[in-house]
């Protein structure tokens, strides 16, 4: 139902009714309809996080694997359910530390450890792992949000992962100056 409606437009009555239980029994298992969300989000990006290492697992060279993370991160996180519960709704009702937490411990964790391979295989040099993992996930994070308020996906999808390839291919190709 928050796909459908988001957070704000579906009551727990609603809720309740459409599971088959009364409030009383959503209650005894959630707080509130924010803890029902809390649980609803965590589950959602835990299966966005999922298809990001599964995408990887499924490459042997090591920067194909963070490629194919990173564009399994994006077509997951733009799926129906994921794009209203993550990126429309997740932020403001979460708020915006518990947000960035919760897409830190799933999917970004995922990322840093991929980058931190990376690095301890001599196949990227960056000065911080965290800064960089923070730096991708934004990116990532944004370009999810362009592509979903954009009038054609497929077409943004397309235009938003040809640059993050070529930051990619950037990072794979160039030490930073300096170092």
């Amino acid at each position: 139902m928050f796909t459908r409606h988001g957070f704000a437009g579906v009551g727990l009555e609603e809720i309740a009714v459409a599971a088959g239980v009364t409030r009383g029994a959503v209650y005894h298992h959630f707080v509130s309809k924010k803890g029902l969300f809390v649980a609803v989000a965590e589950s959602t990006a835990n299966r966005v996080a999922q298809a990001v290492v599964d995408a990887a697992d499924d490459n042997r060279e090591p920067w194909d694997a963070v490629a194919a993370g990173c564009r399994a991160f994006l077509i997951a996180i733009l799926a129906d359910d994921a794009r209203q519960i993550l990126l429309l709704d997740a932020p403001t009702t979460l708020g915006w530390n518990t947000w960035r937490q919760q897409d830190s411990d799933a999917s970004g964790r995922h990322l840093e450890e991929a980058l931190e391979s990376l690095v301890s295989q001599q196949l990227l040099v960056t000065t911080s792992v965290p800064a960089l993992t923070a730096l991708l996930s934004g990116a990532l994070n944004e370009a999810a949000l362009w592509v979903a308020g954009s009038p054609n996906r497929d077409i943004a999808l397309d235009a938003a992962w040809g640059e993050f390839e070529r930051l990619l291919h950037g990072l794979n190709e160039r030490t930073p100056s300096g170092t």
